[in-house]
């Protein structure tokens, strides 16, 4: 069984959630408390099988690990090809602990129409995507499984979300299939250039493979290539000025469309970049990396600035991710090792505070019935323990010290002060007074969005509404893990920087 499970782990653990989804499509559609129950018991069960593989993990070794090559679509010599290495397995830890826990939410709260089978069987599939994008070490398997996440979320935000949930459905969409058009283009012209050291061409999509194949590409064919997956992990990132799709598209989705867009989906833009871009592009990185910075730079800006006009507390939070996103891509474009560490730990970390945060949104939707921050007040005097603990996530995204958030921003500006050899010093150590900057206006906005909902008195509206309450036994459940890992990460962000250190060693990747 060991044996078995050493082969072929990654596979079970990527395609046991869309199997439970199948499964739940066959089950009857009135019994909707049997659909929560085996679909919180697949997520689980995929859990369980993630805890196998991170107590199997060999942590001294920065290589990849169980990794599955088969035969795959032999015409074009696209492999099956999965891996674990230290850049996947925090965020596939991430994805197979928040999946169960906004399960666990759901329980109490399918949003409207009320279908169930449906809803919980696109987070299902949801599921597979993500896992698959983060364990594919084909480019072909890879977009397979980055594509599979468009659709569901799609409905998700089509079927369930706000008022203006087809406008919304409609620009998440159009957005990342035109990036997903550029980015298959850049795949296949590494397929159709890439040459072997002896001046063969190498016809593969071997991830693993590309970045020693790609060497003898014309630079100029190099930057079109780069540009192509810019454009298309930027859309996912999103990365100014492909951000527009995002606030919309959190404002109309239903908290665990939100929860998961945040805390998962947009790390498959970033980690693109890391994986892919970067690793097999590296000279062409080089040209792109100051381009990437301002842009990184005028996203973080941007979105506090864009943070401090809104009046709805879901699309601030939405305008939130754009700036902390920011800091991600900021350290990518370093591409020091130092950079690219830093922002691995932020990808992880901004998961977590932002998925809480959005966690915590669609409870006060639930209790108030709107979202507006002017109509909203005394948080702290109605229901206590939602606005201590709305206070704590805040407190987590502008970065205070010795918590998660603090370890995404800061090692991400300090990179800045020492970029990788060729690029313009005078330029990034700019980006880290821009980026500095950045840090106070997001203490503005936040303390201004806490400081307006959870202080004072509750207004007259809803100072004596039933429907009011603290924090509930399932929300405790959901939200527990999200805060304990902030703290822990917080406390020791060394458990996840020493382990994609020595998968960037192994890589090569960063100087």
């Amino acid at each position: 069984m060991n044996t078995w499970l050493n082969h072929w782990s990654l596979a079970l653990v990527t395609f046991l959630p869309i199997a439970g989804a199948i499964v739940m499509m066959a089950l009857p559609k009135g019994n909707e408390t049997l659909h929560k129950a085996f679909g919180l018991g697949t997520t689980l069960l995929t859990l369980a099988v993630g805890i196998w593989i991170f107590a199997n993990f060999d942590y001294g070794n920065g290589g990849f690990q169980f990794v599955i090559d088969r035969s795959w679509i032999d015409t074009i010599n696209s492999r099956f090809i999965m891996g674990m290495d230290g850049l996947s397995l925090p965020l596939f830890g991430l994805t197979l602990a928040v999946v169960p826990l906004v399960f666990i939410y759901s329980w109490n709260h399918i949003p409207e129409p009320g279908n169930a089978k449906a809803f919980l069987a696109l987070m299902l599939i949801l599921e597979t995507g993500m896992i698959g994008s983060f364990l594919a070490e084909d480019l072909i398997l890879f977009f397979v499984f980055f594509e599979i996440v468009l659709l569901p979320m799609y409905f998700m935000i089509g079927v369930w979300g706000g008022p203006d949930r087809k406008y919304a459905s409609i620009k998440f969409f159009v957005y990342t299939l035109f990036g997903s058009a550029l980015m298959i283009l850049s795949f296949l012209a590494l397929y159709f250039l890439a040459e072997t050291p002896g001046g063969e061409l190498a016809r593969t999509f071997d991830m693993r493979a590309l970045p020693d194949l790609t060497s003898n590409i014309a630079h100029g064919t190099q930057l079109l290539i780069f540009g192509g997956m810019f454009v298309g992990f930027g859309i996912k990132v999103p990365i100014f000025p492909f951000h527009t799709w995002l606030p919309d598209a959190h404002t109309q989705a239903p908290t665990q469309g939100s929860v998961i867009l945040a805390a998962v989906l947009l790390k498959l833009g970033t980690y693109g970049f890391v994986r892919i871009a970067i690793n097999i592009l590296p000279e062409a990185a080089k040209s792109w990396a100051p381009w990437i910075g301002v842009l990184a730079v005028i996203g973080i800006i941007y979105g506090a600035l864009g943070c401090l006009a809104q009046t709805d507390m879901k699309r601030l939070i939405a305008f939130s991710s754009v700036a902390h996103m920011g800091y991600v891509m900021l350290g990518i474009s370093t591409l020091t090792r130092h950079g690219i560490n830093a922002a691995m730990f932020g990808m992880v970390a901004h998961g977590l505070i932002t998925g809480m945060l959005f966690f915590i949104a669609g409870s006060v939707k639930e209790r108030y019935h709107t979202l507006e921050i002017n109509r909203i007040s005394g948080l702290l005097v109605q229901a206590p323990k939602l606005g201590w603990i709305f206070g704590f996530a805040t407190m987590a995204s502008l970065g205070l010290p010795g918590l998660a958030g603090f370890w995404g921003e800061f090692p991400a500006i300090l990179s800045t002060f020492n970029p990788a050899d060729g690029l313009n010093v005078a330029l990034y150590r700019t980006f880290m007074v821009i980026a500095a900057i950045g840090t106070v206006l997001a203490a503005g906005y936040l303390l201004w969005l806490f400081q307006r909902t959870a202080f004072g008195e509750p207004t007259e509206e809803f100072a004596d509404d039933p429907h009011i309450v603290d924090v509930q036994p399932l929300e405790w459940i959901a939200w527990t893990p999200f805060l304990l890992a902030i703290v822990v990460f917080g406390v020791a962000p060394g458990l996840m920087f020493d382990i994609t250190e020595k998968a960037l060693v192994a890589l090569n990747l960063g100087s």
